[in-house]
């Protein structure tokens, strides 16, 4: 059985139990590139419902991640693999990829990436000046809704990491979407009136407790995960 995760850095599990974001922020990592850091991997949320359902877990959550580049790999993913589960945790609405010079770069709404090439810099001054959040939040609602379409035969569950859906027309997604609608039902409002606490004040990250809690809730309350 497998276990497909992706998502950003709180799928990947970073700063879970030590600093590192991208495996390669760790000198034994270098090779690993942007993927999750292994150690933090170990006790994330995924690994522990794969271990739950004695699955194989593969994961392509990545740090800093847009919403789009989460599409862009699962669809990649799928092209050569077929998970018996998919669990994605979405990212902030306002994240956007660029694809330059080959390679897709991934936007925040602040701050500019010390590597980023001249004209991804300037792609992003006029992405920052012509960003609508309402707009985004429709854009993303749309978005989400046809990749869940596509994904009609393999079992997933969504959840919202950040924010939730507003302002837009609901739509039924079944069992497959943790709250989508109700922010109270975001990964970061659950653990947080939960007492749960980020590694440190400065991070927006979670420990390990965190990522076994949360992943006791989706194995407990979401029969698409204890049901396989």
């Amino acid at each position: 059985m497998i276990v497909y995760v992706n998502g950003d850095s709180h799928s990947a599990g970073a700063q879970a139990v030590n600093p590192y974001c991208f495996a390669n922020d760790d000198a034994l990592y270098v090779g690993l590139g942007r993927q999750a850091h292994p150690d933090n991997l170990r006790v994330s949320y995924g690994c522990e419902i794969a271990n739950k359902l004695n699955a194989m877990l593969d994961c392509d959550a990545e740090s800093a991640s847009s919403n789009a580049r989460i599409i862009r790999t699962t669809r990649d993913y799928l092209k050569n693999n077929s998970p018996d589960l998919i669990i994605i945790g979405w990212s902030n609405w306002t994240r956007e990829e660029y694809l330059y010079d080959g390679i897709y770069w991934q936007i925040a709404g602040v701050g500019v990436g010390l590597d980023w090439p001249a004209a991804v810099v300037e792609w992003h001054r006029d992405w920052v000046i012509n960003n609508n959040y309402n707009q985004r939040v429709i854009e993303s609602h749309n978005a989400i809704w046809e990749f869940h379409q596509e994904l009609e035969h393999i079992p997933h569950l969504f959840f919202n990491c950040y924010d939730t859906f507003t302002q837009v027309p609901k739509r039924d997604w079944g069992d497959s979407y943790v709250g989508p609608y109700d922010h109270e039902l975001t990964y970061r409002a659950w653990l947080n009136n939960r007492g749960f606490q980020t590694v440190n004040p400065g991070s927006h990250h979670y420990g390990a407790d965190a990522h076994r809690a949360w992943a006791e809730f989706l194995y407990t309350n979401y029969d698409i995960i204890c049901k396989r």
